[in-house]
Parts: structure tokens; C-alpha cells; sequence
């Protein structure tokens, strides 16, 4: 009892409801020790948040292609960028768990096909305007029009219908049960924005979130100012926040080594020894759904090839990747983009090994002969060009030519990435499976960075990924989501290498609330919303 006393207080004390004088009198009279009480009100102190400081969060992405419209957001760099000045109907919180954020709840009907939220009252954008329903249905009308570019097209698919039920409820339709809507309208390309005459702006830059939006400059920086009526209380404690975008690893290691920044992304597992012993520095590594891909597009020959995508998957190192590039900070990958973190996992596939006598013999199977083109940019992820390089290397032992194409950072996401051939890329992942899918490997995905439409394995993958969305039995949607696993790993054209970890580095001034999360890199891309200087 005496210690829940001290803890219960200890919590008023981070809250400010109590002085530190109060809190160690209590913890005295609760059998404390002095130095015990002191120990734990400073502790307490340090994680009570600070209003004000400029952050300056040095980026390991970004690209001069870039735009403020959400829809096309491709990189970490604008994906924190709209987490800063937008909001969504729902958040994936710093632990994990799935809360409100625009909706203040939201309920299911219908056999999970009928979902309504109810939006919070109150919430104001930054040019003044009041949310409403009405600023919903715009903005998903945007990403669903026929004719839209919107990464987040192909997870809108099954909303058949949207109406509003009062100034504050919208009601969404779908053609089919959806147990996961609610995790699907919090991606990040979902920003709710004003709307104008039943249209919005995603030009605009303007949301209802934590920061306004100063100065955007693609490729280069963004500056942001906190938003005096955010509605979310305890969030928000920077004056204002400067995103700077360093794509070259060793500029933003000796940027944050020398306090030119107070925290960066992305950080190479060969710098994280010697960013650890620099007295100023912590750093902060979260296991989460990131991973490291080498997509082959099946509308670019010779990848069409259903051998000689099996023969480049045998022909990788997987665990040579995981030591050599990620430094132990990983795991190999098996050409799914399931990790054990997300619900189905089908751990009946067998891990895919170096094989190189079936690299060989699916490779003349192929017909193929001379160079196959890899292309590789370290904007990719930390080391892609060395891993390409590795590829090169352990398929030649296959006789396998691979010719590393090393790309210029700038605009690699725009012109190599889901346009070339075979190339490196990197993903944040998705907290469920039919998520992830939908993002990136269903048939109307914009993002189909394999471009795997038009096998009969991917004909039957997107039948089973449809079937399981609307599934309620667990073990049939089970099931379900192995075969769809199954098909992805035997015929599919990613090749899901590595698992890799979150690596941040930041100054010891730079303080959270404990939890970090796991759904993408900075925190979930809320870093500037729920970080502060301690």
C-alpha cells in the first residue's frame, strides 16, 4: 500500500499537480528512505514534458521530387512531415495499440461492413476552419477518384459508399466485412483536410495537427511552429520544429556528433559503437516491422521469369546481409513481408538459405544469359549499396552475372524505384497483414513495386487476400493468410532480405515518455508530437 502511495504521488509530481518539497514529505512518511525519495522525484521530474526549444531532426530521407500532397508521400521525410501538421481518424499509439485521433470512437455494424466514427467536437484546422464530416468525405474522395495517383487508393478499394450522419459521424460503407478498417485510416497518406466547396487542397500543407506549417523546401527542409489549439493535451512541447533532409550517412552522423542536430534517423549500424561513446549522445534502437527489400518487376524482362526469380532468391546470403550490413541489428528475411511482431505469421515456410546448386539449376531453367541489372542508392537504406554488391557477389558463385547499378540519391524514389527493373528499397511495414498487402502487393496498389498482377498465384493471392479481409472465423482466416504467404514466397517478386531495427541517435537533452513505437521510424513518425527537451 505504503509503496502504490509513493507511486501514485510520484505520477502527481511528472503531472505538476504536486511539488517535489510535497512528494519527498510523502515518500518520508511512506518509509523512503531520503535518498531514495530524492532518487525518484528526480526521475519523475525528468519525465514531466517541457514546453519550448527548436528541434532540429536531421532526416535520413527526402528527395527535391517531394510534395505536400499526403497521397504521394514515398519517404520517411514527408511522412513525418504530415504526422507534424495533420491528423487521422485513428493512431497507433506509442505502445502499440490502436486509439482515436480525429474520431473520438468509432464502431462496427453489419459484419464489420458498416463502420462509423464519431469526430470530436471542437477541433479546429490551422486556417481556422472547424472539422466536420464534411472534411472527411473530401478527403477520402480525393485518394478514392478514378483518376487519383494516391499511394492509399488500393486500401480504399472496398469502400463502396461514405455518408455523414450530422456534422460530427461519418459512415463508411464496405463491400465486404473489414475487421482491420480502423487500422487502415490511420495511414499516414490519410491526412483529413479541409475541404472547400466539397474538395480540398492536398497542396495545402494544412491540417489540425501539433505544428503549422512555415516553409517547405523539397529535399532540403521544412520549418513548423507549434499549434496554440491543438487539441490533444500533453502533446506538442516544442516551440518549433526544423526537419532537415541529409541523405548522406557519414553528413548526418558528424551532425549530430558535432550538436548541429539534436536527433537523427537511420543511423548506420557501423556508426552505432562510435555514436554510443560520444558523451552527449544516447541511442535508441526499436525491433519493429522494418525491412529491407530487392522488388523485381514482373513487367520488366527478364523478371517475368518465374525461374529466374526463384534463382536469384537462391542465390542471396541472407545472414551475410543481416552480419554484414545491418551489424547483428536484424534478421534475415524469407521473401514475405510478415514478421513475427503481426498476427498469422506462417512459420510452416522454411526459412530460404543460399543454395547455390538450385540457383543454378532454376537459373538454366530461365534461358537467361548475361548481366542482370541491380539498381542500388544508399537513399534505399544505410548499406543498400553494399548489399547489392554482396548479392553480386554470392550469385556469381551460382553463375549468376549481377550488375550493381549505383543511382544518385536524389530522386531515387522517383525514377528508379517502382520503375526499374530490380532495385533496393526499404519498408516501414503495416501492424496487420491485410495492410501490408494492400499497400504493396494487391493488384491495385499503386505501390505493386513487383508489379505481380497477372500470375495465376497472384490471381489467387489477391482472391485469398480479399476472402480473409471479411473472415471473422480466426481459423479459417489463419488459413487463409498462410496461403497467401505461401504464394508470395514461391512465386512472388520481392525479395524480403532483412528484418531491420530502428537506430535513432539523440542528444541526452532529448527525452520521451518511455515508449517508443514500433510502426515506423521517429517514433512512429509522431517524434516532433511526443518528444521534448528535458
Amino acid at each position: 500500500m505504503k509503496k502504490n502511495i509513493v507511486l501514485d504521488h510520484a505520477e502527481k509530481l511528472t503531472a505538476g499537480s504536486i511539488s517535489r518539497r510535497r512528494f519527498i514529505m510523502t515518500a518520508l512518511a511512506a518509509g523512503a528512505t531520503l535518498p531514495i525519495a530524492m532518487s525518484i522525484a528526480d526521475k519523475a521530474i525528468a519525465a514531466t514534458p517541457v514546453k519550448g526549444g527548436r528541434l532540429r531532426h536531421g532526416v535520413g530521407y527526402g528527395s527535391t521530387t517531394d510534395s505536400l500532397d499526403p497521397g504521394t508521400s514515398e519517404n520517411g521525410f514527408t511522412q513525418a512531415l504530415h504526422y507534424s501538421y495533420g491528423n487521422h481518424l485513428t493512431e497507433v499509439n506509442n505502445d502499440g495499440s490502436l486509439i482515436p485521433e480525429l474520431a473520438e470512437s468509432f464502431e462496427a455494424s453489419n459484419g464489420a461492413k458498416t463502420w462509423a466514427f464519431n469526430l470530436r467536437k471542437g477541433v479546429e484546422f490551422h486556417n481556422g476552419k472547424s472539422l466536420t464530416a464534411d472534411d472527411v468525405i473530401a478527403t477520402y474522395n480525393y485518394h478514392r477518384d478514378e483518376n487519383s495517383k494516391s499511394a492509399a487508393k488500393g486500401l480504399l478499394t472496398a469502400v463502396t459508399s461514405m455518408k455523414k450522419d450530422g456534422d460530427y459521424r461519418v459512415i463508411f460503407e464496405l463491400e465486404a466485412g473489414n475487421a482491420d478498417f480502423p487500422y487502415i485510416v490511420s495511414d499516414y497518406h490519410l491526412v483529413i483536410q479541409a475541404e472547400k466547396d466539397g474538395k480540398i487542397d492536398p497542396l495545402s500543407g494544412v491540417g489540425t495537427g501539433a505544428y503549422v506549417l512555415q516553409e517547405f523546401e523539397p529535399g532540403v527542409r521544412s520549418i513548423s511552429t507549434r499549434n496554440p489549439n491543438f487539441f490533444k493535451e500533453g502533446r506538442a512541447h516544442f516551440d518549433e520544429i526544423e526537419m532537415l533532409s541529409i541523405l548522406d550517412i557519414t553528413a548526418r552522423q558528424n551532425a549530430i556528433m558535432n550538436g548541429n542536430v539534436d536527433v537523427i534517423d537511420n543511423v548506420d549500424p557501423k556508426t552505432v559503437a562510435l555514436l554510443a561513446r560520444v558523451p552527449t549522445l544516447n541511442i535508441l534502437e526499436v525491433t519493429g516491422t522494418q525491412h529491407y527489400t530487392f522488388p523485381m518487376r514482373l513487367d520488366v524482362e527478364p523478371f517475368g521469369n518465374r525461374d529466374l526469380r526463384l534463382a536469384l532468391k537462391y542465390a542471396i546470403k541472407r545472414q551475410e546481409l543481416v552480419d554484414k550490413i545491418l551489424l547483428g541489428h536484424g534478421l534475415a528475411g524469407n521473401d514475405i513481408p510478415i514478421s513475427s511482431a503481426m498476427p498469422f505469421l506462417n512459420t510452416d515456410i522454411p526459412q530460404r538459405e543460399f543454395n547455390p546448386e538450385k540457383a543454378a539449376e532454376h537459373y538454366k531453367k530461365s534461358g537467361h544469359s548475361g548481366p542482370i541489372q541491380l539498381s542500388a542508392s544508399d537513399a534505399a537504406f544505410a548499406g543498400a549499396v553494399d548489399a547489392a554488391q554482396l548479392i553480386a557477389a554470392s550469385a556469381k558463385e551460382a553463375g549468376i552475372d549481377i550488375e550493381v547499378v549505383r543511382e544518385p540519391k536524389d530522386g531515387y524514389w522517383s525514377n528508379v524505384w517502382n520503375k526499374k527493373g530490380w532495385c533496393a528499397c526499404y519498408w516501414g511495414g503495416r501492424p496487420t497483414q491485410d495492410w501490408m498487402y494492400s499497400a504493396a502487393y494487391t493488384a491495385d496498389t499503386e505501390w505493386n513495386d513487383t508489379a505481380w498482377k497477372e500470375t495465376d498465384d497472384a490471381k489467387r493471392f489477391n482472391e485469398v487476400v480479399v476472402s480473409a479481409r471479411s473472415e471473422t472465423d480466426e481459423g479459417k482466416r489463419k488459413a487463409q493468410y498462410f496461403e497467401a504467404q505461401q504464394l508470395l514466397h514461391d512465386d512472388g517478386g520481392a525479395i524480403v532480405a532483412m528484418w531491420a531495427n530502428y537506430i535513432h541517435a539523440h542528444s541526452k537533452k532529448l527525452t520521451n515518455e518511455g515508449k517508443v513505437a514500433a510502426n515506423w521510424v521517429n517514433d512512429g513518425g509522431k517524434l516532433a508530437e511526443r518528444w521534448w527537451f528535458a
